[in-house]
């Protein structure tokens, strides 16, 4: 069986994430269009049998039984606080610990600068490496050449490829590239287990996700999401969250006129949380203000982006 990790790395906003769900079949990243909507590295197991187990994800497994940990990134970026700093040291680490890197792009390299930092990145590691330029669905075939020849030029990739991660495309095709630079060894894993993160810190990303997806742009960057309690019952499950922001007017805007913002927030989370923990589920959210928290290491280690 072939088995080994596989660091998902790029800059925000490529589709990291969006990847790694669609290799799954389910949603264990959440995603937005909102830069930096990962924070901490998120592992998903991706287990595949040649006799079909476990049951399909909806895409071809490879030719051979294989277990590949995934972990998706926070997007490499230039950091402006703790919290950024943080989530580049994860995702730059992830380098050095894995046994190969897929490194994701949506456009041409001349676009910016944040693809070339992370190319100098992977050619200070001897990790084998695929490039994936994503988002083919809505990229002119010219630029995709162009990114294509590129990224082959420089000799640093054992394949280049294009994907659409949204889409599914080529995804199969990835998988079968993947396992191909990994080598025998033992099941990590039960095979039906896609992710070893708790259910509570999959619940925390769900409100997260939805408050991204609900506020303005000048918020999102400033909240993090703590689970107070956490009760199963028959058939019911009670949730008690806290969403913090840094600041007071922030407060307000995540609150939105009588209360209905929160209340959308909570109603869109609470229809996907059911969904994963296959229970009701009562849901009530808070809001609190910490101001600055993101430079705080205090603060950090308590919502989990750094250790204690």
């Amino acid at each position: 069986m072939k088995t080994g990790f596989v660091g998902i790395v790029g800059r925000p906003n490529v589709g990291k994430s969006t990847l790694l769900n669609a290799i799954l079949g389910e949603k264990i990243a959440i995603t937005t269009d909102k830069a930096q909507t990962t924070r901490n590295n998120i592992r998903g197991i991706y287990t595949h049998f040649t006799d079909g187990r476990p049951e399909n994800t909806g895409i071809d497994g490879p030719d051979t039984d294989v277990q590949i940990v995934f972990i998706d990134t926070p997007g490499i970026h230039k950091p402006k606080n703790k919290l950024g700093t943080y989530m580049d040291s994860m995702a730059v680490n992830t380098l050095k610990e894995v046994d190969a890197v897929i490194f994701i792009v949506d456009s041409s390299p001349k676009e910016g600068t944040g693809d070339s930092y992370v190319l100098n990145l992977l050619k200070e590691t001897e990790t084998p490496k695929i490039l994936v330029i994503n988002k083919i669905d809505k990229m002119p075939p010219e630029a995709f050449k162009e990114a294509f020849d590129y990224y082959e030029g420089t000799g640093l990739f054992e394949k280049v490829m294009g994907i659409s991660a949204l889409e599914v495309k080529n995804v199969s095709e990835l998988l079968a590239e993947t396992t191909k630079l990994l080598e025998d060894g033992p099941m990590y894993f039960p095979e039906d287990m896609v992710t070893d993160h708790p259910e509570k810190f999959i619940v925390s990303e769900i409100i997260r996700e939805k408050a991204l997806l609900y506020l303005r742009d000048e918020v999102p960057h400033g909240i993090a999401v703590e689970i107070e309690s956490f009760k199963e019952g028959d058939g019911l499950t009670s949730i008690n969250a806290c969403i913090y922001c840094e600041k007071k007017s922030h407060k307000g805007i995540i609150l939105g006129s009588g209360g209905k913002k929160i209340k959308g927030i909570g109603r869109a989370a609470r229809l996907e949380i059911e969904g994963l923990l296959g229970t009701k589920v009562y849901l009530e959210l808070w809001v609190k203000v910490k101001e600055n928290w993101r430079d705080s290491d205090f603060a950090l280690s308590n919502f989990g982006y750094k250790e204690s």
